[in-house]
């Protein structure tokens, strides 16, 4: 635990938070800034300030809580789909030193949209992938 943290802090019971679900692992608790009624945040348990610092195992626990808040928001609140969404790093977002995952449920015509999309110029994807492929397999 980070004593700095203020998610750390959700986790130990020293800040409180709307509990939905927790497990050995995890946490998942109400957003006190949702975007929309029902936006749970999930976290780990054990401090890691962004998602390059989680281990593998941490973020399959992380996922499968994910999975079962989604599953709980159709069932509970009647919802058609959510977005999971992680801000990783400050310059994504990212605005607590904690890794974690937005769940944000979602209805129709709720006012909110996807970021906008682009096009590649010219030659500009083959030589993206390039740059990718030539690292992602040493990348941990």
């Amino acid at each position: 635990m980070k004593t700095n943290c203020i998610f750390c802090k959700i986790v130990a019971n020293t800040i409180p938070s709307f509990k939905v679900y927790e497990d050995n692992y995890t946490l998942a608790f109400l957003d006190i800034a949702p975007v929309n009624p029902g936006h749970v945040v999930i976290v780990s348990k054990f401090h890691a300030s962004n998602l390059d610092d989680v281990d593998d195992l941490m973020l399959a626990y992380m996922m499968r809580t994910v999975k079962r808040v989604g599953q709980a928001m159709r069932s509970g609140l009647g919802i058609k789909g959510y977005n999971v969404i992680v801000n990783n790093g400050k310059v994504a977002g990212q605005l607590i030193d904690h890794t974690h995952i937005h769940v944000i449920p979602r209805h129709e015509k709720d006012g909110l949209t996807n970021w906008p999309q682009t096009k590649y110029k010219d030659d500009e994807a083959r030589k993206i992938m390039a740059k990718l492929k030539a690292v992602v397999k040493t990348c941990e």
